[in-house]
């Protein structure tokens, strides 16, 4: 197959499960759930042929795809020549997107195997999910900074449809919330973006959108001095604008409280998307354009992203301890480990840039598949209360089992991906900031304690006469539980399958941030 236009592919095949499930009548339910399930299957085999094809040695984009897209008029010259600026359709992927494209091909599938307890519009429900899945891919996929915007802006829509309409009681004040929060981090994305357009280009004739160029262009010695003459204090502001814009997405604490209600609030297949991969996409635009672009300031404010961590891991790991709610007590441990991300950024070396990038796949497989059975067990009890539970391994043994393999990995235990990603975060903040490295670490002792008692507390102990009777995991359920603990295993136990594509592109981030060739 001619992988030129492999990421289009990928990016645009939920298309097809959209159109036919247009021409599906409403009321074939099964059909529809067939077709939402098996599109997704398109775009999880085009995802593993990029992970197959991908080119571990080499540290430049892969899979680049350029085509004339937009001509915008600027000017008109002295011969009434009219002047145009174009914007291309720029496509490519390295070993930081390509590992969150696959990624969000298998949650994604797994999510629409998950909706198969959906029970109401599901024509409209799998057309939003499908909409969703091509805002996603895009969002890793493109290398240009409008279609970046773009792609970014699609999510928002389909999840604010698929909370509001199809979440739980409060659905709607959680969707809400999730769009006024995440409309303000655009709000001010697109301010910078703008502002980094218009600042870009003034040692290049050729004003740009593509970030490859873009970054290239910002990080040069001429432009950088030039910038501390004519506007210093200018590119600190675009970090922080960017960093602010990322970290509401991601969820940085203060800006976390909408992303707790969404997690309580949707319906189990939007929030194991949302925790497994909608907040990465904070974090990815936070390596790739705010230190990708402004390194010398992300150095600078390299502490303060480090304290902000541990306040994340901290802040989150306490809350999760006291919550009676399982969602809420898997909701705040969410905020904890994206706090491992940013000890990972602020370390600005490869091993913490690589602890970060692996806390942010291993995080998406743990949260996904830890919200996954919730669900399930919430479909059988109706409730997610801690003291209303207890005694699940009795009736539900192999769901508590893997709800218990589950928590191990969240909690860091060796041999599954959880552990990996939080050595390297922390083996990375300790060769730059020893003391900041080591209160940090207090948040693993925490996250053993909360994780260990909300999950014994609903596994084991007395069993409820209502729960003698519970049915155990059936096989529809079975397969995002093994699949996903799978991966959980494969990158504990062999994590060269996600570092050998993050090795050469590594080498090309962290000269820049250190300067000392990493």
């Amino acid at each position: 197959m001619d992988n030129s236009m492999l990421l289009s592919l990928i990016t645009f095949s939920p298309l097809l499960a959209i159109l036919i499930l247009a021409f599906v009548p409403k009321q074939h339910g099964g059909i529809i759930k067939q077709i939402g399930i098996i599109g997704t299957l398109l775009p999880l085999i085009l995802s593993l042929m990029l992970f197959a094809n991908f080119d571990y040695q080499q540290s430049q984009m892969q899979f680049v795809e350029h085509l004339p897209w937009i001509a915008v008029p600027i000017g008109v010259g002295a011969g009434g020549d009219l002047f145009t600026f174009p914007i291309n359709y720029d496509m490519g992927v390295d070993g930081i997107s390509m590992p969150l494209i696959v990624l969000t091909a298998i949650v994604g599938t797994l999510a629409a195997i998950a909706s198969w307890q959906i029970k109401r519009r599901l024509k409209e429900y799998f057309i939003l999910f499908h909409l969703l899945l091509i805002g996603m891919f895009g969002v890793f996929a493109t290398q240009n900074l409008l279609l970046f915007f773009i792609f970014f802006e699609l999510t928002l829509i389909p999840a604010y449809f698929l909370i509001g309409i199809w979440g739980y009681s409060e659905r709607e004040r959680a969707a809400n919330k999730f769009l006024i929060y995440n409309g303000i981090g655009s709000a001010i994305m697109l301010i910078a973006f703008i502002a980094i357009f218009w600042t870009a280009p003034q040692l290049n004739a050729d004003p740009t959108m593509n970030m490859t160029e873009l970054r290239q262009i910002l990080t040069s010695p001429d432009f950088l001095a030039m910038m501390e003459q004519v506007k210093p204090g200018l590119l600190a502001a675009l970090f922080l604008a960017l960093f602010i814009a990322f970290g509401i997405k991601l969820p940085i604490f203060p800006f976390h409280t909408w992303m707790l209600r969404v997690h309580v609030q949707a319906p189990v297949p939007i929030v194991m998307i949302h925790s497994g991969i909608l907040l990465k996409m904070g974090a990815y635009g936070l390596i790739r354009l705010g230190i990708g672009f402004f390194p010398e300031q992300a150095y600078f404010f390299a502490t303060w992203m480090a304290i902000l961590g541990v306040i994340n891991i901290l802040y989150g790991a306490v809350l999760a301890f006291v919550q009676k709610d399982l969602k809420m007590v898997m909701a705040y441990s969410s905020i904890s480990h994206m706090g491992i991300v940013l000890l990972g950024f602020a370390a600005m070396n490869t091993i913490g840039f690589q602890g970060a990038v692996f806390q942010t796949i291993s995080h998406g497989f743990i949260s996904a598949l830890l919200f996954f059975l919730i669900g399930v067990i919430w479909e059988r009890v109706e409730t997610s209360q801690i003291d209303e539970l207890g005694g699940l391994a009795r009736s539900m043994p192999f769901v508590s089992g893997i709800l218990l393999a589950a928590a191990m990995a969240s909690l860091g235990l060796p041999g599954m991906s959880g552990f990996i990603s939080e050595f390297l975060a922390f083996l990375g903040l300790f060769g730059t900031m020893p003391v900041i490295g080591t209160i940090g670490a207090l948040g693993i002792i925490l996250t053993a304690a909360y994780l260990l008692r909300a999950i014994l507390r609903t596994t084991f102990g007395p069993t409820p006469d209502r729960f003698l009777s519970l049915a155990d995991a059936q096989p529809i359920e079975v397969i995002p539980m093994i699949v996903l603990l799978g991966f959980i295993i494969l990158l504990g136990i062999y994590p060269a399958v996600l570092s050998d594509p993050l090795q050469e592109t590594l080498k090309t981030i962290v000269p820049i941030v250190t300067g000392i060739g990493g």
